[in-house]
């Protein structure tokens, strides 16, 4: 076995590949960018070597800087996560030519299967079934056009090196097909070094399901069943779930024996991920292969039992697969989360900044993975797992240099309903302040009923949001108990508040029964009967609900018991009251005496400011290009610049008729979020 692994990669994947090395006895290497220098992964590797400035163009990438690390350190494997040089056939031939071990499979299966062109025809060769498409290099936006009319539209624009839902654009006509293939183009170039894109027929109403592969070099290959992945955004994923609540046994063992059969007929080793479109009737055809691991691999884990990174390592050392296709079982039900660093108030723009508080659930260990002996840490054992992979710590900056991901969360239960309550309860759970996050998006997610009902397709957010996300409006019953807690909370505060204060020698005899709760337009009043136990609310109405908390005035996070259900609130304190979340809600939660009650109903609202002529700059990023100039007429929709962050270019758009009248920004300004880049008459 290797005595010391390199891993070419940063953020969560990086420290997910060094907990599995630790547990081998494998020493490790990082490599950092500047950027980096404090990053957690540096923190956990045995050793670390700086490669080099924060675009990652000028580091991560950068083959020769990493093979550099690679001889300095002297290690004997290099695993390259996902992303950056994990696909780069370059990458595993400079390796091979320095007789280090590459921990993916060998250089003609990534050339064969990472590329979307070859790999398509190499599937059509060998009879697997693919979506309509050309799979021939195109030059220009006019031949894009063409293609496009040829195939029919919708089409997906896509960089032939792409991968992470970078580099692709769905259009539904000419024009979007010539303004898609320009930024597909770009993005391909920028993030890849590789700008050949295709296009092929986009399938509407599919369902995005994807085999886990595992080969040795010895001729084994099995499938580790299937992982759902319909929900994305921006053709990014956001929740994966394993297994998919769609398919049967039949379907199941259909597409993983054409996955394992597509794989060897390539000669691939190590772990891969071959992605299939599924349609209503349960037809699927091959998309693409990842020559690499998945970053929601952890659900198969967990479901499985199975190490996949560990299983890597060994089939990089030449051992041969323990296992069969007859010893892979799938128990339960496994759902990953990706919290990202974006906005979703904000169409999901990128957020960068400081964590100025992060504080995931605690970790439970349970179901295969645990029982395998393969979970990574300490967690105490349970009957529903709890697992966050994560890159960055309370204090630790993110940054506009890498992908905005900043955690997945993960959960386990013997069943998809209970697997989806401990998603929500842990999402409840997970404390981030100081950027904006999707934590609220992915609660109202788990609440869908559509996701609920696991009728969900790739259309999902555009169908469920289709004004964007805009918050969570919560039903009376759970605005009811959110009500109650407050109330009983609000009365642990008076009391406290009255005894430091000393105005009182019987504080609790002292504090009043009676409050009025409002919250999300609806009013509350509840009477607060408390014993040693906890409180009893009784709202006007006669219902009465008990609250049983250790809650304390000061605590971020409160954990109830409502009526015998438990309730997780996030607490922030406001004038008056609470800034309460809970699945998906921000709500203000104001806690009066009815007098004061009374007295706010006639307090006039504050007016928001008009920015309706006025292009804001929706996040911290670069500004790549502006497409208009002052006295320009511009129509409803029209594009009037494009923005980079994170990898991503973003066009903003015209919200309405008008004309430009002054530009405050220029290509090459970098923007912070809310700074004015055009102003309309």
């Amino acid at each position: 076995m290797f005595n010391k692994i390199l891993i070419a990669n940063r953020g969560e994947i990086a420290c997910r590949v060094i907990k599995t090395a630790r547990k081998m006895g494998i020493a490790t290497v990082a490599v950092y960018s500047e950027a980096d220098r404090n990053a957690l992964h540096v923190e956990m590797a045995d050793e670390a070597v700086h490669i080099g400035p924060a675009p990652a163009s000028q580091s991560y990438i950068v083959i020769d800087k990493v093979m550099e690390a690679v001889r300095a350190s002297g290690a004997q494997a290099v695993h390259p996560g996902y992303g950056f040089l994990a696909e780069n056939a370059k990458f595993a031939e400079a390796l091979a030519a320095e007789g280090v071990a590459f921990v993916g499979p060998p250089k003609g299966a990534i050339e064969a299967m990472g590329d979307k062109i070859t790999s398509k025809k190499i599937a059509q060769e060998a009879g697997v079934s693919t979506v309509p498409g050309y799979m021939g290099i195109i030059a220009d936006a006019d031949e894009a056009v063409k293609i496009a009319n040829e195939i029919g539209y919708p089409v997906m624009i896509k960089a032939s090196a792409g991968g992470g839902g970078k580099g692709m654009r769905i259009a539904w006509n000419d024009a979007e097909a010539r303004e898609g293939f320009q930024s597909s183009k770009n993005e391909a170039a920028s993030s890849f070094g590789d700008d050949r894109i295709f296009v092929e027929k986009f399938i509407t109403q599919p369902r995005h399901i994807e085999i886990q592969v595992l080969c040795d070099t010895h001729g084994n290959g099995i499938y580790l069943g299937e992982r759902e992945c319909s929900i994305q955004r921006r053709n990014q994923k956001v929740v994966e779930e394993a297994p998919s609540p769609f398919l049967d046994e039949e379907t199941r063992r259909a597409m993983g024996e054409q996955a394992v059969a597509l794989a060897q007929a390539v000669g691939y080793t190590n772990a891969g991920t071959v992605e299939f479109i599924v349609d209503g009737d349960k037809n699927f055809y091959f998309l693409e292969m990842n020559t690499r691991l998945q970053v929601e691999h952890p659900i198969t884990e967990l479901i499985t039992g199975i190490d996949l990174v560990e299983q890597m390592i060994r089939v990089a050392n030449g051992e041969e697969l323990s296992m069969t296709q007859d010893d892979v079982k799938l128990t339960g039900w496994a759902i990953e989360n990706r919290l990202y660093a974006e906005d979703p108030y904000r169409s999901f723009l990128p957020s960068i900044g400081r964590l100025t508080r992060y504080r995931p659930p605690q970790e439970i260990a349970a179901g295969p993975l645990a029982d395998s002996g393969k979970w990574q840490g300490d967690a105490p054992k349970g009957t529903e797992a709890v697992r966050n992979d994560t890159g960055v710590y309370e204090g630790g900056e993110i940054s506009m240099y890498y992908d905005p991901m900043i955690a997945k969360l993960c959960t386990w239960a013997p069943t998809r309903a209970e697997a989806i309550e401990a998603m929500r309860v842990a999402l409840d759970s997970f404390e981030v302040e100081g950027i904006g996050h999707n934590l609220p998006f992915l609660s109202a997610v788990m609440d869908n009923p559509v996701f609920v009902a696991g009728e969900m397709t790739t259309a999902f957010i555009e169908e469920q949001y289709p004004d964007g996300f805009e918050g969570v409006d919560l039903p009376e019953p759970d605005l009811r108990r959110i009500a109650a807690a407050a109330a009983a909370m609000h009365r642990v505060a008076e009391i406290r508040r009255a005894r430091v204060s000393g105005r009182m020698d019987n504080h609790e005899r002292k504090v009043g029964r009676d409050w009025v709760v409002s919250l999300q337009g609806q009013r509350f009043e509840a009477e607060v009967n408390a014993d040693h136990d906890g409180a009893t609310v009784k709202f006007a109405d006669g219902a009465v609900q008990r609250v049983v908390s250790d809650w304390t005035p000061g605590d971020k996070l409160a954990v109830l018991d409502v009526d015998g259900r438990q309730l997780v609130l996030k607490v922030g304190k406001i004038s008056g009251g609470f800034r309460l979340r809970s699945r998906g809600a921000d709500l203000e939660v104001h806690v009066r005496t009815p007098r004061q009650a009374e007295l706010a109903a006639l307090m006039p609202e504050k007016i928001a400011a008009d920015t309706s002529k006025q292009l804001i700059c929706p996040m911290p990023g670069l500004i790549v290009k502006i497409d208009v100039e002052p006295g320009d007429e511009v129509e409803e929709g029209q594009a009037l610049c494009t923005i980079e962050a994170m990898k991503m270019e973003n066009i903003l758009r015209a919200e309405r008729k008008g004309v430009v009248s002054v530009i405050n920004a220029s290509p090459g300004d970098s923007l912070a979020v809310d700074e004015i880049i055009m102003e309309f008459e």
